[in-house]
């Protein structure tokens, strides 16, 4: 390391020199000897304290280290659902704007502004803010790799969430008149569904991701969820039980045979060819059969999401606690509690009631006519529940009485 007078023809500068971590030569020039000074002392102090390399720290550009954050970070640990919308944003909103500059040159006064640049832009305030939470999180990388001191998207308003309505669940009499009216148009895989759905509060793609092993004896195992035509992990990245409800259980019973007992590793609901569904199956079955359905109805719903509700809302009318319905359904009981406070609020001890109770109730109001026990068939014999070499294939779902109405 050394400081030296250079003679230039503006005048007389000053040079420091010294060698990095890898052995390389470098040097930097300075107009006056005070400055160089200082910055000498810097490098020897950064030197002792084995932090040279934060001499450079901060030099790549906004592109270069989102491409270095995509392969080490986002390929590995993110679901392909987002790496999809976090694509987009990156693409649209953070490149053509930041892309060129250094990270070291960042600070809060320039994202303020590339927060304003996107409002006057005409983006909506809901991308605005999953933009700025996605350059939060890459530069928070940059931050841990060592790459700048401090993260200057942490200072910068991101702009306030829509204000979300309180969920209404469907009461089980409505699920069953979807149900009824899909029926009588022959869809029963379309009627499955909505019932595991409803009555067993699984998120669209994780009933997409079932297969026949997953249907236990007293409750479905749920270990993943289909995304973008690909069985992955659950959302939560962890499996769960949900228990088996006796009419579920008689719709899955039903459908199982219909289906002509498939083994179990297929799925409960395949796509055409028997492989899982696609985001345009999937997209084309919500619009075409639930939405279109539940606007016959009259329904304010659209989504098989608002399923899910339904479930949980069978949970707190039976009394259940807080942490045990947040089991079920797959979250962290605080989102439990802050998302179905108000349903919680509105239990008074006297209307406790089972869920399988009050999906009998709901069935037997629909389908009056289908109660009576002179119209039940008899339990399938035995024997029809083996396959031809006699080996036993009877399943729990199996089991069940083979009838038309609980």
């Amino acid at each position: 390391m050394s400081i030296e007078r250079v003679q230039r023809a503006t005048g007389a500068v000053w040079r420091v020199r010294w060698r990095d971590e890898q052995g390389r030569n470098r040097s930097k020039v300075l107009g006056r000897k005070r400055d160089a000074e200082a910055f000498d002392a810097e490098v020897r102090r950064l030197k002792r304290t084995r932090e040279l390399g934060h001499l450079d720290a901060g030099k790549q550009t906004v592109a270069e280290f989102g491409r270095e954050w995509w392969r080490l970070h986002a390929e590995p640990n993110l679901a392909a659902t987002t790496r999809e919308t976090y694509a987009a944003l990156w693409d649209t909103h953070v490149l053509p704007r930041l892309g060129g500059l250094s990270l070291r040159t960042l600070d809060g006064e320039r994202l303020r502004e590339f927060r304003a640049d996107l409002e006057a832009d005409g983006v909506g305030p809901a991308s605005v803010r999953k933009t700025l939470t996605l350059l939060h999180g890459v530069l928070q990388r940059a931050v841990e790799w060592g790459r700048i001191p401090g993260n200057p998207a942490s200072t910068v308003r991101k702009p306030a969430p829509k204000r979300r309505c309180a969920i209404t669940p469907l009461p089980p009499a409505v699920v069953e008149s979807l149900r009824a009216h899909l029926l009588q148009r022959g869809g029963q895989r379309d009627a499955t569904l909505v019932s595991v759905l409803a009555y067993a509060g699984l998120r669209p793609g994780e009933a997409l991701a079932l297969s026949w092993r997953h249907v236990g004896r007293n409750a479905l195992l749920v270990d993943g969820a289909i995304s973008l035509g690909e069985i992955g992990s659950t959302k939560t990245g962890r499996s769960r039980t949900v228990p088996l409800l006796a009419p579920l259980a008689q719709d899955l019973s039903e459908w199982h045979l219909a289906c002509g007992r498939p083994g179990d590793d297929a799925l409960v609901f395949p796509a055409g060819d028997g492989t899982p569904w696609s985001r345009t199956a999937w997209q084309n079955w919500r619009r075409r059969v639930y939405a279109a359905t539940a606007k016959e109805l009259g329904l304010t719903t659209t989504r098989p999401y608002d399923l899910r509700h339904s479930f949980v809302s069978l949970l707190i009318h039976e009394g259940r606690s807080v942490v045990d319905v947040a089991q079920q359904a797959g979250h962290a009981p605080t989102m439990t509690l802050s998302t179905y406070a108000h349903v919680f609020a509105e239990l008074g001890p006297e209307d406790r009631v089972s869920a399988e109770e009050q999906i009998r109730r709901a069935r037997a109001s629909t389908y009056p006519s289908r109660t009576s026990k002179k119209s039940r068939p008899k339990a399938a014999p035995k024997e029809s529940l083996q396959t031809d070499d006699g080996r036993s294939r009877i399943r729990t779902w199996d089991l069940f009485l083979i009838r038309e109405a609980l």
